[in-house]
């Protein structure tokens, strides 16, 4: 009987893997749906062994990895788990049809309509004519928000090549990561997808050489948006954001890590040292990034006396629950430093270091010295996508970390 059932799952199994659809090396121009408009990147999927497929998004010059996507019957899955995403979409021949899927309260919902083509590689004009208009330069920007009646800063960084376009827009919290698309006539199309952002840009080219259109992200964000060429555009400093209160000069607190060990700042491990406090969390695809340059540098720099501590906001405060989301981006990136659940991302964070004026966007990183004493907090990543600006944070933080050791 047993040998019996045994062949009848072997045989089982061998029909539901000859039944897939097997897609080969490739790329897609694919889209997510806003309404009338494609929110456009594209695709590169390469297959594995046992129906499995590494997946990559191009999101102009970025390849950016997705976790490993997988076929159930004729429809491939394409998951992004530390942003509890998935794009989910049938194969048929050329195509990709279905939605991009998010995990609410362990329940996946359909959030866009999802589709792509292969061999397909443009973004937002197949064959785009020639133009006249050229808007490489840096922008004054405002968003509109609505909900609040005003509108919000941003510094847009725009390179155009011809009819290629890519940039992005910084703001006192983070940037809009990497940016790609067109120019096609007196108007400009931008697009990213990451997993856990959907980002497009549609916009005319004014005369005056101002640049007015509208901002769609993710399930239903709007913000019309209105950017003025200004080589000296600037955001506030990043550390006028976030400060000590008065009478603090120091922060103290007992986190637990993913496996309920508490970690203090009064630890062994950190005395004498300078230690980094890397505010984050695994929705945040800024943290992302910062975490990305973070790991390779404590490798390269921990031996000289820097310990990093990751403090992770998540959106629920139980271990359980953001646990394993925590385990999971620190397998992912190798994280070789602490974790811990310091609390929500919501408008009470800033409860866990009542030490802080407020945790005003994330990542919020914390320089503190060998005496323990916090000597600067700075707001917000500028990322690999801002070009200038990411190189000027490595050398700022260099600098600051070789003033700390000096001391």
């Amino acid at each position: 009987m047993k040998k019996a059932v045994a062949t009848l799952l072997a045989l089982s199994s061998f029909f539901v893997g000859f039944s897939q659809t097997n897609i080969p090396k490739s790329t897609w121009r694919a889209a997510l749906q806003r309404g009338v408009y494609d929110l456009p990147f594209g695709l590169e999927i390469n297959p594995k062994a046992n129906g499995k497929y590494e997946v990559f998004v191009l999101n102009g010059s970025e390849r950016l990895a997705m976790d490993e996507a997988y076929m159930v019957g004729d429809s491939l899955h394409i998951p992004m788990l530390i942003f509890d995403s998935d794009l989910v979409a049938k194969v048929s021949g050329n195509t990709l049809t279905g939605s991009w899927k998010k995990n609410r309260n362990g329940v996946w919902i359909s959030v866009l309509p999802f589709k792509a083509q292969k061999g397909e590689v443009h973004l937002f004009a197949k064959t785009p004519a020639k133009t006249t208009k050229n808007v490489t330069g840096k922008y004054a920007t405002y968003f509109y928000r609505a909900e609040r009646k005003d509108s919000s800063f941003a510094v847009g960084i725009l390179d155009q090549k011809g009819t290629k376009l890519s940039g992005t827009f910084l703001t006192p919290t983070g940037d809009y990561r990497y940016l790609a698309g067109d120019v096609v006539g007196d108007s400009l199309f931008m697009s990213c997808y990451d997993g856990s952002h959907a980002f497009l840009f549609r916009a005319a080219i004014l005369p005056s050489g101002k640049i007015q259109g509208g901002l769609w992200s993710g399930i239903s964000g709007y913000q019309p948006f209105i950017a003025t060429l200004d080589e000296k555009a600037e955001l506030p400093p990043p550390t006028a954001l976030t400060y000590l209160k008065p009478g603090y000069e120091s922060l103290d607190f007992s986190f637990p890590d993913t496996k309920g060990k508490l970690v203090s700042l009064k630890d062994e491990r950190y005395k004498g040292k300078v230690v980094v406090l890397q505010l984050s969390g695994t929705w945040c695809p800024n943290c992302m990034d910062e975490t990305r340059f973070m790991v390779p540098w404590y490798e390269k720099n921990a031996k000289r006396g820097v310990e990093i501590v990751g403090l992770m906001f998540e959106r629920s405060p139980e271990i359980k629950i953001s646990g394993p989301k925590i385990d999971f981006m620190g397998k992912r990136f190798g994280v070789p430093y602490p974790l811990l659940l310091a609390g929500t991302n919501d408008a009470d964070a800033g409860k866990s270091l009542p030490a802080l004026n407020k945790v005003a966007g994330y990542p919020t990183t914390i320089f503190i010295d060998k005496k323990g004493r916090v000597r600067e907090i700075h707001t917000g990543f500028s990322g690999p996508g801002t070009g200038k600006y990411y190189d000027q944070f490595i050398e700022d933080f260099n600098a600051l970390i070789t003033k700390l050791l000096s001391e």
